[in-house]
């Protein structure tokens, strides 16, 4: 087919194609983001040590989670000595002493929640937008916050049984047998709902990113709390370490999401020739 040909839209993608393309996006949007979340947690690490049970924030670019410090000593990846005088150097001197693959340090136990919550999401929104618009017409503008807040919590609901489970292999050294008694006992005494704990929490702190929804009235506290501390400027504490870091992740994300698509779209138009 000659690439310059327009592909009709009635060529449609599957929902398999869509989960490939998004798989492909989050590992790719993980692998060239978390180096810089690494290098920003040693360079912390460094000013003011992390002691055991401290808890720090790590990002693959899909999504934040929140670790619990557990080693003693230097054994730990995040309690490395360095001597670092900033980013750069930060960036060579881990490549020199300890090898590039400690630029993912921490990335697979991570990638067990972020790829299946990215693949459920991206897949379900393309499938409800689809759905909504043979429905409701091309045109109607609710369709995107819609899927949008559909999709996200169709994400969470998945995700949240794998992150109660990760929490507690965190906040202790938990061995598989021992967690597998932990599971077995939560659900005999409380039922399989005990698995969706944290699943309120997680709905109000990921749903307003896919759509604005009003805020939840302690958020509102927190942030009147915030103004009278540090002023309005307090809000805003961290913004360009966070664009930095969020915005190439969410153009690596949906560029090789986008472009996954089109290339299972035209294989698709080849095969109907």
């Amino acid at each position: 087919m000659d690439p310059e040909v327009e592909i009709p839209q009635s060529i449609k993608v599957t929902p398999l194609q869509q989960m490939l393309a998004s798989c492909t996006g989050a590992i790719l949007t993980s692998l060239m983001v978390t180096p810089l979340d690494v290098v920003k947690i040693r360079l912390q690490a460094q000013s003011n040590p992390f002691p055991k049970g401290k808890c720090f924030v790590y990002s693959n670019g899909l999504m934040d989670h929140l670790c619990i410090c557990e080693e003693e000593g230097n054994k730990a990846w995040y309690k490395k000595p360095g001597y670092f005088q900033g980013t750069l150097d930060a960036f060579l001197k881990i490549i020199r002493n300890e090898g590039i693959k400690s630029l993912w340090s921490g990335l697979p136990p991570t990638l067990v929640m972020a790829i299946p919550a990215t693949v459920i999401y991206f897949t379900c929104y393309d499938q409800l937008t689809a759905l909504l618009r043979s429905k409701l017409g091309e045109n109607e503008s609710r369709i995107p916050i819609v899927a949008g807040v559909v999709a996200r919590f169709g994400a969470v609901t998945v995700i949240s049984p794998l992150e109660l489970i990760r929490t507690k292999m965190q906040s202790k050294k938990f061995s598989y047998k021992e967690l597998h008694q932990f599971v077995s006992k939560e659900v005999s005494e409380e039922g399989w709902i005990s698995l969706w704990k944290g699943w309120a929490p997680t709905i109000l702190r990921d749903v307003p990113f896919s759509v604005s929804m009003p805020l939840h009235m302690s958020t509102w506290s927190i942030m009147k709390n915030i103004v009278a501390k540090n002023g309005f400027s307090g809000l805003f504490i961290g913004l360009i370490p966070r664009l930095i870091k969020v915005t190439p992740a969410c153009a690596i994300m949906i560029s090789t999401y986008e472009f996954g698509k089109a290339f299972f779209q035209k294989q698709n138009a080849r095969g109907q020739q």
